[in-house]
């Protein structure tokens, strides 16, 4: 990148360098909860960090006018002094405020009781702030050498902008924008400096900006020319010939688009106008104001890197954009690592938008939106070829509504886009193999969290919200019958779709309104499964503590949002009108064996594959039961493994295979429930446990 945009550890930010706070920048001013989620976010840190940017301005050699960042600038000066790091003298410095640099250069140094002289109380107080927290939070002398390491390993991204900028202009931008420069910006310019040439770099911005507006078709981004020689005839995916970035070079002749990339653009220009910025005519459509994406464009670019890197690295904190950075950095290690992003970073775009739902903003839904799961093909209406959009598998019509409620399923239920590990999932499937099946992949993805959170033995606001939509799900998928009369009938599942439901709502009320007359019921039966519902935040509000009877004539849009509550609903009816003890307990039975019977039903056809496949794949099913904490015992009660496998056979399996500890012993747990030793007779290295 060079020097204009550097990492800089923590640790040595204040070394041989001298930062100067210029007298129109406004005086220090974080308080308690500014500093405490700094020192916080740096000490929950487990490997690389990045902080954010620091904007400056290169005065001098080793001088720098700090522009943008020097509340957190100063914080972290600071928390060096505190530490009694190495910091050279006068490396912050505020222009014109004498009280402010003598309490700088004396903060620190054992004569505290001194400090209220120096009248600089914004930045005494953030002192005594962070002399505070160590004192509670970070006291002994193990945990502050283990602090002051992990700021060899926290960043900042020093931005230096261009010499002779008008910064007059430049701070009226910064004061329009309100906001840094984001971390998918730098990401992008580290990723095109690794390229090799001009024309690649164009390439590579060509794709980016394309990619970035996630709220319409990826091919609609392109112009006619370039959306021609990139995708098949039908518009629905990338020409066959296209499996790497020199493919898309040969497709894309850069100088006959009419497309303007900001590959080239400064700093400058980038923040007076961060949005993704075409020439392309969008014909006469505005498919940008059809469709709406479920993710932003920076979470797509943690998906996608998440999803290319699936098998060997399925770490949880990979989709955290505080980590965005550290996560992104491996792929620009060299110009092959770009090459190889940038072209899975189109594919992906074009595989997330042909099997990853959508909002869909059209006719009677224009104003409130429905899931939508559909393909962009073209069609010739004697003119141009147009875009038409179809159901993604319209010859299976079932299939397209399964996965397409099954998505918007996880979507409510995972809210937060760095929990969205689904989507990762899918994408890291379809790159490799776009016949994937989705929806079973999806399903074992949902059982997996359903198994994983006890939900037999959790009770009330303690039940995870998988449980409840997953069984929605499959009210919707089976149906379900009640005294033999068919409630989830072709005509709800028609008008029902999965909405943001976050309250878990007690039907009989934990307080009802009449005490005198309502029975107060205990806490183990108020919090059953059975007496509880997933609604809305203002449905619960609706509810509030009205018996169930009045909830139902009442409320009956509420009723409608869970296909569960279809059921407690009726289920009141066919009892007199009345909900008890009783017929809570029936219900959560009932709802747990249809989810337990699902869960078998995955175990029941694992079973009957195993009988087929080779020893190698019957290792892998037992990987993926136990390691899953999906546990073998419906495999094992059948008595469909036993004798499958012989060590000969588990030998040869395992002889191209590396495993970790934890792997080797879940393993053998597994096997030694069938009488198979395993870890006696491997022989491995006791550091790498490579077998």
């Amino acid at each position: 990148m060079g020097e204009n945009i550097k990492e800089i550890k923590v640790s040595e930010l204040f070394i041989s360098v001298k930062y100067e706070i210029p007298i129109y920048q406004r005086n220090y001013a974080w308080q308690k909860e500014q500093i405490e989620q700094l020192i916080d976010d740096i000490n929950d840190m487990e490997e690389m960090y990045f902080l954010g940017n620091l904007i400056v301005n290169k005065k001098d050699i080793d001088t720098y006018e700090v522009i943008d960042g020097q509340q957190r600038l100063t914080t972290l000066y600071l928390l060096q002094k505190y530490l009694k790091m190495n910091i050279s003298k006068e490396s912050l410095y505020f222009e014109a405020r004498e009280k402010s640099n003598k309490t700088l250069l004396i903060i620190g140094d054992e004569i505290d009781n001194n400090l209220y002289d120096l009248e600089s109380y914004e930045i005494n107080n953030g002192y005594k702030i962070i002399k505070d927290y160590f004192n509670t939070k970070i006291n002994t002398e193990e945990d502050i050498i283990d602090f002051k390491q992990k700021l060899d390993n926290v960043k900042l991204i020093r931005i230096q902008v261009p010499q002779n900028i008008d910064l007059n202009h430049y701070f009226e931008i910064m004061n329009t924008r309100g906001e840094q420069l984001q971390y998918h910006e730098i990401a992008k310019a580290r990723l095109l400096s690794m390229l090799a040439t001009d024309e690649d770099k164009k390439i590579g911005a060509l794709i980016w900006d394309a990619c970035a507006d996630m709220n319409s078709y990826v091919q609609m981004n392109f112009d006619t020319k370039i959306r021609k020689n990139l995708f098949s005839n039908k518009w629905d995916k990338l020409c066959s010939s296209i499996d790497s970035f020199d493919e898309i070079r040969e497709k894309v002749n850069i100088e006959k688009s009419d497309i303007r990339t900001n590959e080239s653009k400064t700093l400058l220009e980038i923040l007076e106008d961060k949005k993704v910025t075409h020439s392309i005519k969008q014909d006469e459509y505005k498919e940008n104001e059809r469709f709406e994406s479920i993710i932003s464009f920076p979470n797509f670019i943690l998906q996608v890197n998440k999803a290319i890197y699936f098998n060997k690295d399925e770490n949880e904190s990979m989709l955290d954009d505080k980590k965005f950075l550290e996560n992104m950095q491996r792929n620009w290690e060299s110009k092959q690592t770009s090459e190889e992003f940038l072209y899975n970073l189109l594919k992906c775009r074009v595989l997330f938008d042909k099997y990853i739902i959508k909002r869909e903003f059209i006719s009677e839904y224009k104003d409130r939106g429905k899931w939508s799961l559909q393909r962009l093909e073209s069609y010739n209406d004697n003119k141009n070829l147009k875009p038409i959009y179809r159901q993604t598998f319209d010859g299976d019509s079932d299939s397209n509504k399964m996965i397409r409620t099954l998505q918007s399923c996880l979507r409510v239920t995972y809210t937060s886009p760095k929990t969205m590990h689904w989507i990762s999932l899918v994408l890291s499937k379809l790159i490799n193999n776009e016949d994937t099946n989705i929806l079973h992949t999806l399903e074992n993805y949902c059982r997996d969290k359903i198994k994983s959170s006890d939900y037999k033995s959790s009770k009330g606001f303690s039940i995870e919200r998988i449980v409840f939509t997953y069984l929605d799900y499959l009210l919707y998928k089976k149906g379900y019958s009640y005294k033999n009369v068919d409630l989830i009938k072709d005509s709800i599942k028609n008008e029902w779709e999965f909405q943001f439901r976050n309250s878990i709502e007690h039907f009989y009320p934990q307080n009802p309104l009449d005490e005198n007359y309502y029975e107060i019921w205990g806490r183990d039966d108020l919090d059953s499964f059975g007496n509880l519902a997933l609604i809305t935040t203002s449905g619960n509000s609706k509810f509030s503590n009205l018996p169930p009877e009045g909830k139902i004539n009442s409320y009956k849009d509420v009723i409608k949002q869970s296909l569960k509550l279809i059921i407690m609903k009726e289920m009141i009816l066919e009892n007199g009108g009345k909900w008890s003890k009783e017929i809570s307990e029936k219900h959560k039975k009932e709802m747990f064996k249809i989810i337990d019977e699902d869960i078998d039903d995955l175990e029941s056809k694992d079973c009957e594959y195993f009988e087929e496949i080779g020893s190698e794949k019957k290792v892998g099913v037992l990987l993926r039961h136990n390691l899953k904490r999906i546990t073998a015992k419906g495999l094992i009660e059948r008595g469909k493994i036993k004798g499958f496998l012989s060590l000969s056979e588990i030998m040869e399996a395992f002889s191209e295979t590396e495993l970790d500890k934890e792997q080797i012993e879940l393993l053998d747990e597994t096997l030694g429930n069938l009488g198979i030793q395993l870890i006696e007779n491997l022989n491995y290295d006791e550091e790498n446990f490579d077998l």
